[in-house]
């Protein structure tokens, strides 16, 4: 059963920036994409940014620029850099898991993710 561990939330203010961790057990990354979603209170999860099983990152435009996403194989964890953090990023980050097309891990549907973890607040201030 995969396992997904996120870590680095917190809160800072306006301008600020944080790195999200995903630690991830029994994941094997042939065939597999891996992503990272937010939610805020009363709204859709959002999908973010993925990497495919050939390792290319997508980004979504409302953080293009700010977030990026990478994944250390040795370490078994994907990282969510997020920089000049604005008030309404504030969230509950997930990273999740699945395997899937390369289409559908670019789409950043959440209903193809099939493995979650637990999720990590993040609230930046005005």
């Amino acid at each position: 059963q995969v396992q997904l561990a996120e870590s680095g939330g917190g809160s800072v203010e306006s301008g600020g920036f944080l790195r999200l961790s995903c630690a991830a057990s029994k994941v094997a990354y042939a065939g597999v994409c891996i992503g990272w979603f937010r939610q805020a209170p009363g709204k859709e999860r959002e999908g973010l940014a993925s990497i495919d099983s050939d390792w290319r990152r997508r980004h979504a435009d409302s953080v293009k620029g700010r977030f990026f996403v990478s994944v250390d194989i040795a370490e078994k964890t994907m990282y969510l850099q997020m920089n000049s953090l604005k008030p309404d990023n504030t969230a509950m980050y997930y990273c999740a898991a699945g395997e899937m097309s390369h289409d559908s891990c670019a789409r950043l549907g959440a209903s193809a993710f099939r493995y979650w973890g637990q999720g990590t607040q993040v609230t930046v201030s005005s």
